[in-house]
């Protein structure tokens, strides 16, 4: 194996036994791997076998291909311009995905833009679904049931999205805002 495999294999076994509270000899224990070698690993100063990763994979309960998956970066950057929006109302509703759902992840977010004269109605989403808006610019209107509730520039409003609502611009310019849908 190569240098940095060895270092990337030793950093995930110490990050696990860290995150598990558990020392070199509560480790040897559980893996049957001595603790001489578990610390050589460790520092990436040895080429464990297939085998002996087999033996720490097992004493962790982890799978083997843990040890050499590559780390998600620390950051993502999104530019709304270069997300092709998705379109309702006749083009009048634009909706960017800046971060969609993903394992572990509960919720989504979005830049979401309507022209003047944009009403759009949302099918009410599963139990416990949340929604959270952040007016950028502009104006609009969200109507949940029969109460209409009236957003400005620079106001955040938090809804349960079990319900079917509407957001609507009946405004002159442009409302753009953040939205934030967390599932339970």
């Amino acid at each position: 194996m190569s240098h940095e495999i060895n270092h990337m294999i030793g950093k995930k076994i110490k990050m696990i036994r860290a995150e598990r509270k558990l020392s070199l000899d509560d480790l040897s224990k559980l893996t049957n791997v001595s603790k001489a070698m578990l610390g050589q690993i460790e520092r990436g100063t040895s080429s464990p076998t297939v085998s002996t990763l087999w033996k720490i994979a097992s004493g962790l309960g982890v799978s083997f291909s843990s040890f050499v998956e590559e780390e998600a970066p620390a950051f993502f950057k999104v530019r709304i311009e270069n997300v092709e929006p998705l379109l309702e109302d006749d083009g009048r509703y634009l909706v960017h995905t800046l971060f969609p759902t993903e394992p572990n992840r509960n919720f989504e977010a979005y830049a979401v833009t309507l022209e003047p004269g944009c009403s759009y109605t949302s099918p009410a989403h599963g139990t416990g679904v949340e929604e959270y808006l952040f007016v950028h610019k502009g104006e609009l209107n969200v109507l949940i049931g029969d109460a209409a509730h009236s957003l400005k520039e620079g106001e955040a409003f938090r809804f349960s999205a079990d319900y079917e609502h509407t957001y609507e611009n009946t405004f002159l310019k442009p409302s753009e805002l953040y939205l934030i849908i967390h599932y339970r």
